[in-house]
Parts: C-alpha cells; sequence; structure tokens
C-alpha cells in the first residue's frame, strides 16, 4: 500500500472532519490498517482532530422505581416485587482501589516470627570475593557500609544458604493459611 497525495489529501480532509482512525482506515480501504492511519497522521504532524458532529453527550437512563417483572418458568407473566437488597457500607474512595487495603485483609495478613540473627565471629564474616559453592550466601547488614558481610557458613547442598538461614528464607506456611 503506498500513500499517494490522493490518499493523504483524503485522510488529511476525514481526519479534520473528526473520523476516528479506524473509519479513516474503512474509508480509504485497500489494506490501510487504523495503525497505518495513525502512524502516517503523527508524520504528517497533523493537530488534534476535530470534535464529531454526531457526538451528543449520552444522557444516563433514570433509576427505576417499579418492580422488575420477571418471567415464572409455569404459565404466563407474573409480577414479582424484587426484594430490596442489603446494602454493604463500602469506604468511600476515589481514584484507583486496586491496592486498597481493606479490613478484612488485615486478619490475614501473614507476619512472620521475630527471629534473632546468628552471630558470626569477625574472623568467620566473608565478603563478596571469598564467597565460593560451599558458603552460605546470606547478606548481613547494609552492603553500603564497611561492615557489612556475608554468612560464610557451610552451606546446605539443597540451596545457598545455610540451615539456619534456609529457614528463614524458606518458611512454610501453615496449611489452613495457604
Amino acid at each position: 500500500m503506498g500513500w499517494t497525495d490522493e490518499r493523504v489529501e483524503l485522510l488529511k480532509k476525514l481526519w479534520m472532519e473528526g473520523l476516528s482512525a479506524s473509519q479513516i482506515a474503512g474509508e480509504l480501504g485497500e489494506g490501510v490498517t487504523r495503525n497505518a492511519v495513525i502512524g502516517k497522521v503523527h508524520r504528517l504532524k497533523l493537530s488534534a482532530r476535530a470534535k464529531p458532529t454526531n457526538t451528543a453527550p449520552r444522557a444516563r437512563p433514570a433509576a427505576r422505581s417499579t418492580p422488575r417483572r420477571v418471567a415464572s418458568p409455569s404459565a404466563g407473566m407474573s409480577h414479582v416485587s424484587a426484594k430490596p437488597r442489603p446494602t454493604m457500607s463500602r469506604p468511600q474512595v476515589m481514584g484507583a482501589t486496586a491496592l486498597a487495603v481493606t479490613p478484612d485483609m488485615e486478619a490475614d495478613l501473614y507476619v512472620a516470627p521475630a527471629s534473632q540473627e546468628l552471630f558470626i565471629p569477625e574472623d568467620k564474616r566473608l565478603n563478596l570475593l571469598q564467597l565460593n559453592e560451599h558458603t552460605c550466601k546470606w547478606p548481613i547488614g547494609d552492603p553500603l557500609t564497611k561492615d557489612f558481610y556475608f554468612c560464610g557458613q557451610h552451606s546446605l547442598e539443597t540451596g545457598p544458604y545455610c540451615e539456619f538461614h534456609s529457614r528463614r528464607a524458606y518458611h512454610q506456611m501453615d496449611k489452613k493459611k495457604r
């Protein structure tokens, strides 16, 4: 598909009339996609398109005050008044709520038991260059300070940490909490 002068002029005309990129692609036809239209509009640096003339704000339907009619499985239609649903109290929130914490969630949060750090004598503490495949690689302290070190005890065959630090890193959750 090539952009001829006629197609570019038609694109500009339709864009300024307020048609969407999909509608313009449909008008141009011959394999022109919505993305091709958007790309050409950006390359031509066309201004924002005009508001379409046929877009009037949609009015929301008024809330129903009459009971709904429910079809009866037996013969004919019957009028059944809908029972009012119990309202749930929800906190009023504005904006994104995907990460909002609700009171019932706070009760389910897992809090790891506080455990004391294993004391490592200074002569057994290792720096990064002293680690190997048989030493525990559990970091202790702040890496930006000079007193940062690694545990250095003998690591388990199944992982990078000693037995103490493996229990801290890979704790089992209770079956009822899962």
